[in-house]
């Protein structure tokens, strides 16, 4: 199974919306309002293929409380650029931490406590990762 949307739950669309677009880099994919009390918003990591949404007036959004969100990983090719580059844009990233066998991890949370989890595995390489 692949895995391509996440759902985020937010207290303040447009407030997450300018986080993840403005200081993450994320790329808004869509904002939409497909009926009455429905708000649906794509956004995607640069090159990836899985997207995060935010909204309201669905289940996968008004069933979860804002903040819920542990952990999500984020796989990066060079941590130490992809940190510079988020505190570059006022985003509190934590040091990266090595816990051995190439595996390097740093977080972050958007403004509901969801959090981001930045990992590298420089060893995860070619086209079949």
């Amino acid at each position: 199974m692949k895995l391509e949307l996440v759902p985020i739950p937010v207290a303040d669309i447009d407030r997450s919306k300018a986080f993840y677009t403005r200081q993450v880099g994320f790329v808004e994919d869509l904002d939409v309002r497909p009926a009455e009390g429905v708000r649906v918003v794509q956004l995607t990591p640069p090159g990836s293929a899985c997207s995060i949404g935010i909204g309201t007036g669905l289940p996968a959004y008004d069933d979860m409380s804002p903040g819920t969100v542990k952990s999500l990983h984020l796989v990066v090719a060079d941590i130490e650029q992809t940190r510079a580059d988020l505190l570059g844009r006022d985003v509190d990233v934590s040091a990266v931490l090595d816990v051995g066998g190439g595996v390097r991890y740093a977080s972050f949370s958007d403004p509901d406590g969801n959090t981001l989890t930045l990992q590298e595995m420089a060893w995860r390489t070619g086209d079949s990762y």
